[in-house]
């Protein structure tokens, strides 16, 4: 949860209903049943409310991720070719900011997602993960903190708390959220970077593809890792066997969900626990781009967890959120997931046993969503990932 930003200059406002279309699900690319009733396509629902979507900044190149800073001092946005910006509460937005670490801008990598700090009201601490150059066209998703200055105009103190390896020569399947549980550690989320060859290492426990990773602020091992001092596993890993891991929020309760990408079919949402594994590419609910089925060509297995929701056919995730507030006060406690295929924000309720009870697609019509964050009066930011990407504040109308 985000600070709000009460000034923010809000312009080109547009009330479109909460379902602008009638939604149908889409024909499956496989024929897996559910484990349970609940893990699929669950009661549709339609809000009866109107969304007013403001676009507070506009001609920003491929947005990635945005985080709002305390006490209305704005918030920072990622463009991924290697920018960072502040966008201030009037909606202007400063030049590039310097000092950032430079990044791999190659197809699916560069500048990737940003966070406040949990200790940014002491010493302006912020994260970023991105795709770190690692030399002969090989690079890594990393994440690193440093320091914003007094005038948000440049960072220092630059320093890597993690780097995936081994690294790979496909610009890919970063995963790349970095969220912070409360316990004083970072959770960063990793992806398998797509080749046959390197999806396989989302089982490898000498490998941080495919991964949840935890580390401490400073990117020592914390307490709880659940492999460490295992013969050749990587000891910032927390979880593993999942695919490309774009979404990652912590719920009221302190609780870690992730969302990820399936192949054609079976994205999934999660919640990832110590030690377990989530299945790729040994079973999913999906299948291979080319038809095929996926590892064992089943969608469960012993050892393996079960999602706790899946799609078929995907909404291809960007960055989730857990929402609470005033605004859309009858949303609260529900998750708020960005859809870049085929677009807008996804809703999803949960009943007492956290399955979801209920789904619903808001502002299909924008397009591609890679980020949502959620204000303290509940109305909510979302970022549009194209060359021309923008910010919009989501209010109900009126």
């Amino acid at each position: 949860m985000i600070r709000a930003l009460p000034a923010l200059l809000l312009a080109a406002t547009a009330a479109v209903p909460a379902a602008a279309q009638t939604f149908t699900w889409g024909e499956r690319n496989t024929d897996f049943a559910p484990a349970f009733p609940e893990q699929f396509r669950a009661e549709l629902a339609t809000s009866d409310v109107e969304l007013e979507r403001a676009l507070v900044a506009g001609n920003l190149v491929h947005p990635w991720g945005i985080a709002v800073l305390p006490d209305g001092e704005g918030c920072l946005v990622t463009e991924r070719p290697g920018r960072m910006r502040m966008l201030m509460e009037d909606g202007t937005l400063s030049e590039p900011i310097s000092g950032l670490p430079e990044v791999y801008a190659q197809k699916q990598g560069g500048l990737l997602d940003v966070a406040v700090g949990p200790t940014f009201a002491e010493d302006r601490t912020i994260y970023v993960t991105y795709a770190k150059p690692m030399g002969d066209g090989m690079s890594a998703t990393a994440a690193a903190k440093m320091v914003l200055s007094e005038d948000g105009r440049s960072v220092s103190k630059v320093e890597d708390i993690f780097v995936q390896g081994p690294p790979s020569p496909s610009p890919m399947h970063y995963g790349s959220r970095i969220v912070f549980p409360g316990d004083g550690t970072a959770v960063i989320t990793t992806g398998e970077h797509f080749t046959e060859e390197e999806r396989d290492y989302a089982q490898d426990l000498d490998k941080t593809y495919g991964k949840v990773v935890r580390v401490n602020l400073d990117g020592s091992i914390p307490e709880g890792n659940p492999f460490v001092g295992q013969d050749g596993a990587e000891d910032a890993i927390w979880s593993l066997g999942h695919r490309n891991i774009q979404g990652a929020a912590v719920d009221a309760d302190g609780t870690l969900w992730t969302i990820e990408h399936g192949p054609k079919g079976g994205d999934e949402l999660n919640r990832p626990e110590a030690g377990l594994n989530y299945g790729w590419p040994v079973v999913s609910y999906g299948e291979q781009y080319s038809g095929e089925a996926v590892g064992s060509g089943q969608a469960s297995m012993e050892g393996m967890e079960q999602p706790v929701y899946f799609w078929d056919p995907v909404i291809a995730p960007g960055g989730m959120d857990f929402h609470s507030g005033d605004s859309f006060a009858e949303w609260n406690g529900d998750a708020l997931i960005g859809s870049l295929y085929p677009g807008g924000v996804v809703r999803l309720s949960f009943d007492a046993e956290g399955r979801v009870s209920e789904e619903e697609r808001l502002l299909r019509e924008v397009g591609r969503v890679r980020d949502v964050e959620v204000m303290d009066d509940g109305s909510f930011l979302i970022l549009t990932d194209f060359e021309n990407g923008g910010v919009y504040r989501i209010t109900p109308k009126g």
